[in-house]
């Protein structure tokens, strides 16, 4: 899961930094501001790729997530790109759990064989 949900926040620090430089360019707010807000988020993401399978790193990507989506009001391809990328996170999320049980069942079924 891991690996899935790392790669998807990577994606996700890209596209802030870029949807900063629109939002400097296209809306009244300080670009100070908004720096400060996506440089925070562009952060956020790279903590989370290393806490993402401790308790509360799914649920702490969700509000990521979430917040992602409301940036839309700044920048309104957002939305749109906020929707992808929950829709990308729900993915990494469901086929990584799914991915770590088969890997568990394989391990397991290899020890038992083990003499």
């Amino acid at each position: 899961m891991r690996t899935l949900c790392s790669s998807t926040l990577i994606s996700e620090v890209l596209v802030i930094g870029l949807a900063a430089l629109v939002a400097v360019r296209l809306t009244d707010t300080s670009a100070t501001t908004i720096w400060a807000v996506s440089g925070t988020a562009m952060v956020l993401c790279l903590l989370l790729c290393g806490l993402v399978t401790r308790p509360g790193g799914v649920q702490f990507g969700w509000a990521l997530q979430i917040a992602l989506i409301a940036s839309g009001v700044v920048v309104p391809a957002m939305f749109v790109l906020g929707v992808i990328f929950a829709g990308l996170w729900w993915a990494s999320v469901h086929f990584g759990r799914k991915v770590d049980e088969i890997k568990a069942a394989h391990a397991a079924g290899a020890a038992a064989a083990a003499p």
